[in-house]
């Protein structure tokens, strides 16, 4: 449970666009760091006078690593009095980005996307992410929320075909993952020494990450011993050293289960430290090849211009590695061990040819995620000349979207 964190203060200063950023933020997970980071700087460059409030899973660990996210309000395991009145006072509500839109999750975050709507706020869903999307209540909040937002921009064709399927019936752009645009940050060789990383060797990164949710059936033995098989190979293959870079708190336990199936274990290190996503990114500068399972890993290795072999658990990863071209298996089992092996020696013998084409793809889904920022910024400007809603027809076709009084996401009218 979060720990509440004081009662919001006073939007202090000039008038300028009072804006929520609500996401799965708080250091549970490097990826959306990352995305908070790039959409606060949107926002800060397109309207510097804005008036910023993030709604954090963990206020302290926001208000700690994001300096410049103006006021932060946490939402889970509060009173919901101090947060609706929050909302109340808001010009526009940032959906996202990130993969929040999934079962379990959905009904919470729309909850108060519902509320803000009621309130009158402009919505904006920034680039996220959908799905899986099975429970009946998900899927109604999801139906009946969306089609109120002002504007509703998807991260991938995956996401945009999971809204089409649950009955989403609006537009819905498809740009790409904000955290595209993250810049890196210095990963200095004393942080080098400190992780006992070695420089004077060939490294290679590699991502595990914990069954859950979102990977439903990962089998732990089975993949972990699988990966064990790889890092092994690639020892041999690269006389190469093997990093593990958890990009979540729970990935380390799943490093560490992998590196004890390795048989050259020795060669093999997994990073301790606390990093911002800046430096992880940074980090990848050090690396000559990547092979890993979180959607961010392979979104920071493209970026870096490293090789990288993609293990897709979910749709996101598979639909990522398709628009950079890589190769990627259906899944991650036992049986493909083989399969995997081949694909990671023709990777790294192909890759000099194929680097270009990399490049090429990447600077085009940077140029998309950007695009989602001056959607975003285009709604800014409305704001700033008119009422702060637009007026798209709302769930029951209330032009104001708020489909009447307010009710718990799911609720039937």
């Amino acid at each position: 449970m979060s720990t509440p964190g004081p009662h919001p203060r006073p939007f202090p200063g000039p008038p300028g666009p009072r804006i929520g950023v609500l996401g799965s933020y708080g250091g549970f997970n490097i990826g959306d760091e990352a995305i908070l980071d790039c959409v606060l700087g949107c926002l800060r460059a397109h309207r510097p006078d804005a008036r910023l409030v993030v709604f954090s899973r963990e206020p302290g660990h926001t208000r700690v690593h994001h300096r410049d996210a103006g006021e932060v309000v946490g939402w889970e395991g509060v009173a919901q009095g101090p947060v609706l009145e929050v909302l109340s006072g808001l010009d526009l509500l940032v959906l996202g980005g990130g993969g929040i839109l999934y079962d379990g999750e959905a009904r919470r975050y729309l909850r108060l996307v519902r509320a803000a709507q009621h309130r009158g706020v402009a919505t904006f869903a920034y680039a996220v992410g959908a799905g899986p999307l099975r429970e009946p209540d998900d899927r109604e909040a999801v139906r009946t929320v969306l089609p109120g937002m002002d504007d509703v921009v998807v991260r991938d064709e995956e996401s945009r075909l999971v809204l089409e399927e649950v009955g989403v019936e609006r537009e819905v752009r498809v740009t790409a993952d904000p955290a595209l645009r993250l810049r890196a940050e210095p990963f200095t060789g004393r942080m080098m020494r400190d992780e006992a990383v070695p420089t004077d060797t060939r490294l290679v990164g590699m991502s595990v990450r914990e069954p859950g949710r979102a990977a439903e059936k990962l089998d732990e033995s089975d993949y972990h011993a699988l990966l064990a098989e790889v890092a092994d190979f690639l020892v041999r293959r690269l006389d190469s050293y093997v990093v593990f870079l958890p990009m979540e708190r729970h990935d380390v336990r799943h490093a560490h289960a992998v590196l004890s199936h390795m048989t050259a274990p020795d060669r093999g290190r997994i990073l301790n430290g606390s990093y911002t996503p800046g430096q992880v990114l940074g980090f990848m500068r050090h690396l000559d090849l990547a092979v890993g399972m979180r959607l961010h890993f392979v979104m920071f290795a493209a970026l870096s211009g490293l090789p990288v072999l993609p293990l897709p658990y979910s749709g996101k990863v598979f639909d990522f590695a398709r628009r950079i071209g890589a190769p990627a298996l259906v899944g991650v089992a036992r049986e493909q061990t083989g399969l995997l092996l081949a694909e990671v020696d023709r990777l790294w013998d192909e890759y000099p040819q194929r680097r270009t084409e990399l490049r090429v793809r990447v600077r085009e889904l940077r140029e998309l995620a950007l695009q989602t920022c001056e959607r975003c910024g285009g709604l800014l400007d409305r704001i700033g000349t008119g009422p702060a809603h637009t007026g798209l027809p709302g769930p029951d076709g209330a032009a104001d979207g708020t489909g009447g009084p307010l009710r718990a996401v799911g609720e039937p009218p």
